[in-house]
């Protein structure tokens, strides 16, 4: 159901249509009961009414024209016509009645008026119809011929009436209607139809300057109906004439209501032009909306205030009243950023909450954010630090008071200089105060609230980034930094199960360890062996690998796993290099140490968490890995054994010694191997070869 007017729904629908009715069916009436037609003469009377509806609609056509011409539109052009056309043949209508200015009657005087309306109703009709944008523009165009033409066409009518130009010279004869129902069919079919288009537009657009279009017309049409059947000077004769005043009067009141509510003219029938007017209009008002919330964010004073309302007012042709509702539409847009901003400090610290930081990094981090938001406040977070509270900055005595008091109670604290001092505890213990002032003035209850939250979410930050260093630390000691890391921001990494991964495989183990290991005490044996991984692991770590496990007197690395690295093979072949080369200064004084043999080979393997839902592992598996082990146990003390994969990765880079194709352990068919000697860097030159030294 569609309501005519707001929310009146169908009872203020079913009122309108009533209103609009009432006419016809006293027309009806009259027509029925010729009796009560009666006959009422008075010149004077018809003389003014004429002129003055004839003034009205002229004075429209003059507004309408001016928001035509203002916004280039087409449908505003054409009703301003219809309203100037009618205007014309009115007055002409007035001008003509008899004893008045003229002697007697004429053909001009009779016909004025229905020709008039008829004409009016041309342009009515066609401002209704959605003109393409190239018509449109070329009405615009020729607007002021057009305007020129239709005033010619009222003075040629002038001309003939009142010089007794034929046909306009005789009088109709009495019972002649014929042109007159003609015309007046006309006018009503073309006024009605543009009162149907305008109410499907006014149900798309809910606009007063529309439904008095809508009614206007709809009143004009009636006006026709009237005109057709009337008796000249008979009441239903003089019904069209109240009809054509009632249709202008409705628009001209509702125009006028406009202008009182909104203080100008400009833009009042702006609602009722085209989709592009339209378009234009909101985004102009939108432009408008978003200056005024710069302004309210800028801070502006209200004088600053007052004259950039005005430049917007002048620049958006803005009457007073839409200046009003853009000024409370900003203040309400404002508000809202400023609360989206301070929400924003919210989730920025919950953030700053997933990145493993110190306590300094994190609360530096947090007043950042607090102050960013919470423009023209200053914000200071101070810390329990050995049972007394710290501020990284000189708050004053006062304050300091407050933000202790407020820390002892575990309730918010407003200091004498209005500072708001917020306490917040880690795992139930006192850990800080949140103190914030608004310079000039108290802290807002709204403002309050979210630096209680803020408050809150910064206890957990807390909470979390020392969790999180404590599980850095201790994961760090035990696995590979890569592993940690991910575990760390992901735990769910930990979860059984694993992918097909291409990697490149690291063992090495002490050959000569058990030798060792029987002549010395185990004091010495872990010496050499902590001094040894030592050394095996910062050159694993520093190629950015992941160390999977120790087992006994042998290291195994991976690399491409769990990070990945298209360049995993070179990585691996400096980390095995450097292993060597650090464990030979180690060894040159310490003789009698036992060395490392290195295996390194690429291929495909399944990567991820091995093991059992009471204890897994980080590793891979694989004949690629399998491989790599099965070249260690072939290579010799100091030297570090490849295989083809991973030669073939390294190309020209690696310096290399085949050794043919060898037996392993555990394969049916021969593994190819080369002896890694060296690598080139990307200038050519030898960087890295067996005898290099870690720094």
């Amino acid at each position: 159901m569609d309501p005519v007017v707001g929310r009146g729904g169908v009872a203020r629908l079913v009122v309108w249509v009533a209103h609009l009715a009432a006419p016809l069916a006293g027309l009806w009436l009259l027509a029925a009961r010729p009796q009560w037609d009666h006959r009422w003469q008075h010149d004077p009377s018809h003389f003014w009414l004429v002129l003055a509806v004839s003034v009205v609609s002229l004075g429209l056509a003059v507004v309408i024209n001016e928001a035509a011409r203002r916004r280039a539109d087409a449908r505003l052009l054409l009703i301003a016509f219809s309203f100037l056309i009618a205007a014309g043949f009115l007055g002409l209508h007035a001008v003509a009645t008899p004893h008045m200015l003229v002697a007697g009657g004429n053909a001009g005087f009779t016909y004025a008026s229905p020709a008039g309306l008829t004409l009016a109703a041309v342009f009515a009709a066609a401002s209704a119809v959605d003109l393409p944008a190239r018509r449109a523009a070329g009405l615009v165009r020729w607007a002021g011929f057009l305007r020129t033409s239709l005033l010619l066409i009222i003075a040629a009518w002038a001309v003939a009436s009142l010089l007794g130009v034929p046909p306009l010279n005789a009088v109709p004869p009495a019972g002649d209607t014929g042109p007159t129902v003609a015309l007046s069919a006309a006018g009503v079919i073309l006024f009605g139809l543009a009162a149907v288009r305008y109410y499907m537009l006014y149900r798309r657009r809910r606009t007063v300057m529309l439904l008095s279009v809508v009614t206007a017309y709809t009143l004009l049409a009636e006006a026709a109906v009237a005109m057709a059947v009337g008796r000249s000077w008979h009441l239903s004769w003089w019904e069209w004439h109240l009809l054509m005043a009632a249709g202008f009067g409705y628009v001209a009141y509702s125009a006028w209501v406009q202008y009182r509510n909104e203080g100008a003219a400009a833009g009042l029938f702006a609602s009722v032009g085209t989709e592009d007017t339209v378009r234009q209009l909101r985004a102009e008002y939108g432009a408008a909306l978003e200056a005024l919330v710069d302004a309210l964010d800028r801070r502006q004073t209200e004088p600053e205030m007052a004259t950039t309302m005005n430049l917007l007012a002048e620049r958006f042709e803005l009457t007073d009243g839409q200046t009003a509702v853009l000024s409370r539409a900003a203040g309400a847009v404002a508000d809202e950023r400023d609360q989206i901003r301070k929400l924003g400090a919210l989730v920025a610290i919950g953030h700053d909450a997933r990145v493993m930081l110190t306590d300094a990094e994190l609360l530096s981090g947090a007043v950042t954010h607090i102050a960013r938001a919470f423009e023209r406040h200053s914000v200071a977070i101070g810390v329990v630090e050995e049972g007394r509270l710290v501020f990284p900055v000189d708050l004053g005595t006062d304050r300091e008071l407050a933000a202790e008091r407020a820390l002892a109670s575990g309730v918010p604290v407003t200091g004498s200089h209005g500072t708001l001092c917020v306490p917040f505890a880690v795992k139930g213990h006192p850990a800080g105060v949140l103190a914030a002032e608004k310079s000039g003035e108290a802290v807002t209850d709204r403002d309050t609230a979210l630096l209680l939250s803020l408050a809150s979410q910064i206890a957990v930050a807390l909470e979390n980034a020392r969790l999180y260093r404590r599980l850095d630390v201790l994961f760090r000691q035990y696995m590979s930094p890569d592993v940690a890391t991910a575990l760390v921001v992901d735990p769910s990494q930990a979860a059984l199960g694993g992918a097909v991964v291409e990697v490149t495989s690291l063992f090495a183990d002490l050959r000569g360890f058990t030798t060792f290991s029987e002549r010395s005490t185990p004091e010495q044996i872990v010496e050499m062996l902590n001094r040894y991984f030592d050394v095996a692991t910062r050159a694993v770590l520093a190629e950015n690998g992941t160390v999977v496990q120790f087992v006994g007197d042998a290291l195994m690395a991976l690399f491409n796993a769990p990070a990945r690295q298209p360049d995993h093979a070179l990585r691996a072949a400096r980390a095995a290099l450097s292993l060597q080369a650090g464990v030979d200064r180690i060894a040159a004084g310490c003789p009698g140490w036992p060395r490392f043999r290195v295996g390194v080979n690429t291929g495909e393997a399944l990567v991820g968490n091995i093991g059992g839902e009471a204890l897994r592992n980080f590793n891979a598996m694989g004949d690629a890995v399998n491989v790599a082990a099965r070249l260690e146990t072939s290579a010799q003390p100091g030297q570090v054994l490849i295989g083809a994969a991973t030669r073939d990765l390294l190309g020209d880079t690696a310096l290399v010694e085949p050794l043919g194709e060898l037996r392993v352990k555990g394969r049916s068919r021969p593994v190819a191997a080369f002896v890694l000697c060296g690598l080139r860097g990307e200038d050519g030159e030898i960087q890295w070869h067996a005898s290099s030294l870690i720094s």
